[in-house]
């Protein structure tokens, strides 16, 4: 009896292009399901776009369009990354769609009817300066967990840890650069504290990844905190019902997309969704994520579903990152690498096999090394697994009619049973996400197919008359085990299998193999894979890096216009109030606890200065002192964390460590004006 399941991934953030980090994901559940469906079960995958959020909306601003222009346009350029890439989900839908809302407003419903949400008014981060409460994502600053710097407003990538963004110390605007103030907001929560007994009992129950399990049990033994699900306008999403201007949180909605996208995809082949979120279901449910979500898929997620009287998930498959030599990505060293730019030069099935051949069950990173991603594909897909088509396949067709034999040896028959048994461990690592376990199994089989070969040598026998009956069931063995290997290689290499097919004259199935194919006519072999050039990386490489200069000129060419719009015009009176000043740092110190600042002392002639500059990232306090800048004489002084701030300077730059403070020739006096 076949089994019936479902499976997600997480959902793509429908602001940029994807790229090889997100295919980690994506491949690894490929894989799943098509193995899934290689053991003939009822396996359907059910995907979408994050597309709400403040991201979004000021992203869409920049660019001058309205947000569903810009997810509509990413949406499909995923889809071309998705086919791209062979991927293969049963639905790719958007969290901005009717079904999510539909689903958002039942689910929040239900919670509120069971007295699970919660009014609370509450201080929150605001922007005085662009007039808009902060999202999470929208604010920086350190961790109060672990003191990890640039940590986002809601969850810690170093410790994981989450939080709200109020406990974050030295907080700043990633809006406008500027720190937040507290103001009072009534918000609504989520009753996350009510659900701690389900979830241990939950977390506990093998759903989950032993480590992932261990974490969690961290936070439970903790205390849960009530989960504030509602964001202030403007925002990007759906309004939550009689709540005017309060918003879902997009973390809320994601998973509920889920559920909306199944639904969506059961309204064209007639099914009733509700069969596979009732909390008795048969139906087998299973999310595959990164470690760094594991908090919203296994707590939130779960509570949610639990007081909504939904089914909980099967289970939940947590992966760790990719990073390249055991860096993280990086646009700048041209390792953040996008689908479209891999897909110019490279087959997609090469990455497809190399993530499988590092893949295993538990959550660890994976680092690619391009030297060992050219020799394993070549070695192995190319050296190994094509070889034995390329060199059985041109016999057949040019001494016997393109014609196996028509029986197979007789002394080979338990060679041939060694390979159809190795099915049951193969798959077995499969089912367990251990897929470079199989890949090794696989490849074992192909050194057997290859050994096989070069000691039967048919490209001798062949010049022996009396021998031509003899070659002809070489390459029936041979071309026989080949099918063996793509079959169970095809969750990986569905291109691969797909030629083979055509190549064999045949499909390819488990059931199949049960009986080796004689007698039977083949089509003439094409090439299949190539050898992987390490120009094709360098190309690759050199494209990614160009791309991210070319984005970082035209980010110092618009002065950062691309993050906000042009402020109202002002009169050349108003530009003329600004009193610029030479002045000479005559010191600069570091700024204990500040992440980003440092103090400079200023002489302007008439007096010294103290100003707090945010260029800590671009300048050493020690090669500051002693050159000459620009600062603004006459801004009024600010309080801040860390002293009075009587004064700006002036700098320009991209931001970061690309921020050059502005120096008038050496023959400036200092408090001399700048017009």
């Amino acid at each position: 009896m076949s089994r019936r399941i479902l499976v997600t991934s997480a959902l793509p953030y429908a602001n940029g292009a994807l790229h090889i980090g997100h295919m980690l994901e994506y491949i690894q559940t490929d894989i799943w399901v098509r193995y899934q469906r290689l053991m003939g079960n009822d396996c359907q995958w059910v995907w979408a776009d994050d597309a709400h959020g403040t991201p979004i909306m000021l992203k869409a601003e920049a660019e001058g369009v309205t947000p569903e222009e810009l997810i509509a346009r990413v949406k499909t350029e995923h889809e071309r990354d998705i086919a791209g890439f062979l991927l293969s989900p049963d639905n790719f839908h958007t969290t901005h769609s009717d079904e999510n809302r539909e689903m958002a407003t039942l689910i929040y419903k239900r919670l509120e009817e069971a007295g699970h949400i919660i009014k609370r008014t509450i201080k929150q981060l605001y922007d005085s300066e662009k007039q808009m409460f902060l999202p999470d994502r929208y604010v920086k600053g350190i961790c109060p967990n672990c003191g990890t710097a640039d940590q986002y407003g809601d969850n810690c990538e170093n410790c994981s840890a989450t939080y709200d963004a109020t406990a974050l110390k030295e907080p700043i605007s990633q809006v406008s650069g500027t720190t937040p103030e507290l103001r009072d907001s009534e918000q609504y929560f989520f009753a996350l504290s009510t659900f701690g007994d389900m979830l241990k009992e939950w977390t506990d129950s093998g759903s989950l990844q032993p480590e992932v399990a261990n974490k969690l049990k961290e936070w439970l033994e903790s205390g849960l905190q009530d989960w504030d699900i509602s964001r202030n306008a403007p925002y990007f999403g759906f309004e939550i019902p009689d709540a005017p201007g309060k918003y879902f949180y997009v973390w809320l909605d994601a998973p509920i997309a889920y559920i909306a996208s199944h639904k969506h995809l059961c309204q064209r082949t007639g099914e009733d969704w509700e069969v596979s979120w009732k909390p008795d279901s048969d139906v087998e449910v299973y999310h595959f994520i990164g470690k760094d979500i594991i908090n919203f898929h296994c707590l939130f997620w779960p509570a949610m579903l639990e007081g909504a009287n939904f089914r909980k998930p099967t289970g939940v498959f947590a992966h760790g990152f990719l990073t390249i030599d055991n860096l993280k990505m990086s646009k700048s060293r041209g390792t953040s690498i996008t689908i479209e730019t891999w897909l110019k030069h490279l087959k997609p099935e090469y990455l497809r096999y190399y993530y499988a051949s590092k893949l295993s069950g538990s959550v660890v990173d994976l680092n690619m090394n391009f030297d060992d991603f050219i020799t394993r594909v070549n070695a192995d897909l190319v050296g190994k697994v094509v070889n034995i088509a390329s060199r059985c396949a041109g016999f057949i067709s040019k001494k016997f009619d393109g014609k196996l034999a028509a029986e197979y040896p007789e002394h080979l028959q338990n060679d041939y049973t060694q390979f159809t048994s190795a099915q049951q461990m193969i798959m077995q690592y499969y089912e367990q996400r251990e897929y470079g376990k199989a890949m090794r199994e696989i490849m074992l089989l192909a050194e057997h197919a290859n050994t096989y070969i070069n000691d039967a040598e048919p490209w001798v026998k062949i010049k022996d008359e009396n021998a031509l009956t003899e070659v002809q069931q070489i390459c029936t063995v041979g071309l026989n085990y080949f099918r063996i290997i793509v079959t169970y290689l095809s969750p990986v290499l569905p291109e691969l299998a797909r030629q083979t097919e055509e190549f064999l004259n045949t499909s390819l199935s488990l059931a199949s193999l049960e009986t080796p194919l004689c007698d039977h006519p083949i089509n003439k072999f094409k090439p299949m894979m190539t050898r992987v050039e390490s120009s094709q990386i360098e190309k690759i490489l050199e494209e990614t890096k160009g791309s991210s200069e070319q984005t970082n000129a035209q980010a110092i060419a618009n002065a950062n216009s691309s993050v906000e719009a042009i402020k109202p015009e002002i009169e050349i009176d108003d530009f003329n109030k600004v009193d610029l000043r030479v002045a000479i740092i005559t010191d600069a110190q570091k700024v204990d606890g500040a992440d980003k600042l440092v103090q400079l002392t200023l002489d302007i002639g008439i007096e010294t200065r103290t100003v707090f500059a945010g260029i800590k990232a671009a300048y050493t306090p020690e090669s500051l002192i002693g050159r000459r800048t620009v600062m603004v004489a006459n801004l009024k002084p600010r309080k801040m964390r860390f002293g009075v701030s009587s004064g700006m300077v002036l700098a320009a730059g991209p931001g970061g460590s690309d921020i050059f403070i502005l120096t008038p020739d050496d023959g400036a006096e200092p408090g001399m004006r700048v017009k």
